[in-house]
């Protein structure tokens, strides 16, 4: 059973503040909690309270300081809560906020238009969120993103701050996608809502000022697994492929005995009892773990866009990021991979308190600009 924890431990491990279901609120006014995520830059030095946790001795001060006020919400841990429950728990992003807050650094200010949509799904319809540039363009390129959250947790707001940098910084329209969450919605509801929402994008991308020539996947954790997915699945019903893919710390695998995953199985935000409450949330049974949907280094990735992988040292997913990085190359694909030392999981979109999640920021958004030709 533990073989295939890891495999859903996806992307925002700490459960999302408010709920989780598939509509957010305010998309024509972006939420407060996403905009205070990220910054041109850091006015402030922002330093931990107290030493390093054993379990990231070389944790940068400005990741640990978001670690500890994190954990100074005293949240229940939410292998111990339903999921329900777990979504009403503070966020990284809380945590980011309130660290702004307590040294008097400025929201910025993203120059960037938001508004609803609602995209038709097998069974019923999902939200999305429209992040266009207020640049004055007749079209742009587009990036369809997936947030993370292990598919259970986390909503549209909690990764708003990573929709409006890549919107803002690659000059695209971004199209966030509240996909549905388990365990309302079982595997692999969430993979097939991802999919939906590409194809709409392709198929209405002018009425959005979009170029549906031009058209990028991207997510983090739960997210980069969906994006990749989502590129194969279009390889597969021979539709247009993604013109590139962008997968932050992707769930790749279901080995939960990588070299990282050992290293960092007492990690924050993302460690071993989390990753099995996600399994248990999103997965009908254990031998799902063996679908190359979730276990994608065992996936056909011949044919596949141009791809983009982040990692970071304080993860367990990060050995098998590298590995799909890996066997990508060895498919044939055109990759480009960097991992961040000294940061954890949900690192990326903290850029306005982590310099090195505006290093990671700045980098995708560079890898965009090249594959869009601009």
């Amino acid at each position: 059973m533990l073989n295939f924890a890891v495999l859903v431990a996806i992307a925002g491990i700490v459960a999302c503040k408010g709920s989780g279901s598939s509509s957010t609120p305010a998309d024509s006014a972006a939420s407060d909690t996403a905009a205070i995520k990220t910054a041109d830059t850091t006015t402030k030095e922002i330093k931990p309270k107290g030493a390093a946790p054993a379990w990231a001795p070389n944790m940068k001060p400005e990741m640990q300081a978001v670690i500890e006020k994190l954990e100074s919400y005293g949240d229940k841990p939410i292998p111990k809560l339903t999921a329900q429950e777990a979504r009403k728990n503070h966020t990284p992003t809380d945590a980011v906020m309130d660290l702004m807050k307590d040294n008097n650094i400025p929201k910025p200010v993203f120059k960037v238009d938001t508004a609803g949509k609602e995209i038709p799904v097998a069974g019923g319809s999902i939200h999305a969120r429209v992040y266009t540039p207020k640049s004055g363009k007749s079209v742009y390129p587009v990036i369809v993103y997936y947030h993370g959250g292990g598919f259970v947790i986390a909503n549209l707001d909690v990764y708003d701050a990573s929709a409006n940098v890549l919107a803002e910084k690659t000059d695209a329209i971004v199209v966030s996608v509240a996909y549905r969450l388990a365990p309302e919605h079982k595997f692999p509801t969430a993979h097939d809502d991802a999919f939906a929402a590409y194809k709409w994008v392709l198929a209405n991308a002018a009425s959005i000022h979009g170029d549906a020539k031009k058209v990028a996947v991207a997510g983090e954790s739960a997210g980069g697994n969906l994006a990749i997915n989502t590129a194969i699945k279009a390889r597969d019903t021979k539709i247009a492929l993604p013109t590139a893919i962008i997968a932050v710390y992707p769930v790749a695998g279901s080995d939960m005995n990588t070299k990282s995953y050992t290293k960092n199985a007492a990690a924050k935000p993302l460690d071993k009892p989390m990753m099995m409450w996600f399994v248990k949330n999103y997965l009908n049974s254990m031998a799902e773990g063996k679908d190359t949907r979730i276990n994608l280094v065992a996936a056909n990735l011949k044919g596949l866009p141009p791809t983009t992988i982040i990692t970071d040292e304080i993860d367990p997913l990060q050995s098998e990021g590298m590995m799909l990085a890996d066997k990508l190359k060895a498919a044939g694909v055109k990759v480009d991979s960097k991992n961040w030392d000294g940061v954890t999981h949900e690192f990326f979109g903290m850029g306005a308190l982590v310099p090195q999640a505006k290093e990671a920021e700045t980098y995708a958004v560079d890898q965009l600009k090249k594959a869009f030709g601009m």
